[in-house]
């Protein structure tokens, strides 16, 4: 993205993720969690990874399985049904986002929401 584009909230952008290793990175789809006021301010952000593995997400209360055939998922700008990972969030800066796919409508960032809340134990 260029240098003096921000990131909104819901936003669901392709980012490198390094690997668990430390050893190497890959681009990903996430989608933005942090406050707008904090986009707005900040040069970092806090995103959610989203995975095309859906192995877990039925018995996983931390993981958002997205249909891409459904309207909110379509919305998505996603390619596949995908997982938004709660567990797995991650700063990254904004300029690193490659740029943006698509977007969360309020109802899927609403049950993302949820799933964050249980990864991390919030009530």
């Amino acid at each position: 993205m260029s240098t003096d584009m921000k990131v909104s909230r819901g936003d669901v952008v392709l980012v490198p993720i390094a690997f668990v290793s430390g050893q190497g990175t890959k681009v990903r789809p996430a989608v933005v969690i942090q406050d707008d006021s904090l986009n707005a301010r900040l040069n970092s952000t806090i995103v959610a990874i989203i995975t095309s593995t859906n192995v877990r997400v039925q018995t996983e209360p931390t993981q958002l399985f997205v249909d891409v055939s459904s309207l909110d998922g379509r919305r998505t700008g996603l390619l596949h049904n995908s997982t938004v990972k709660g567990e797995h969030i991650d700063t990254i800066d904004q300029r690193d986002a490659v740029r943006k796919i698509g977007t969360f409508s309020p109802a899927l960032f609403q049950r993302l929401e949820a799933c964050i809340k249980a990864a991390l134990r919030f009530a």
